[in-house]
């Protein structure tokens, strides 16, 4: 299954890349490459095997609760002892959306 020009023209602007004459030729190469390099594993596609999603199978959230840890908790003004510039004791960083927050 080659990928067509048109097939990437679609990807690059669905992912807001813009690629010119010569650059969407040399993309499509190296995709259909690509692809051909995934090919071997259609080899080993077995119809009785059921799709996994995950590596660890059907394993539940195994992340910790979201509490501070009163051990190893940093104090406020320690935390910011070094800050170039806070504001109602939190860190104050220039806006990268504009705007005054």
């Amino acid at each position: 299954m080659a990928l067509t020009e048109d097939d990437v023209r679609g990807i690059a602007e669905y992912a807001t890349i813009a690629l010119d004459t010569e650059e969407l030729a040399a993309m499509t190469a190296y995709l259909n490459d690509a692809v051909d390099m995934l090919e071997p594993i259609l080899r080993y596609a077995a119809e009785d095997v059921e799709p996994t999603f995950h590596p660890m199978g059907g394993s539940a959230n195994v992340m910790r609760p979201d509490a501070p840890d009163d051990v190893r908790a940093l104090p406020q003004d320690e935390a910011l002892a070094n800050a170039g510039s806070r504001r109602d004791g939190q860190f104050l960083v220039p806006s990268i959306l504009g705007g005054e927050r």
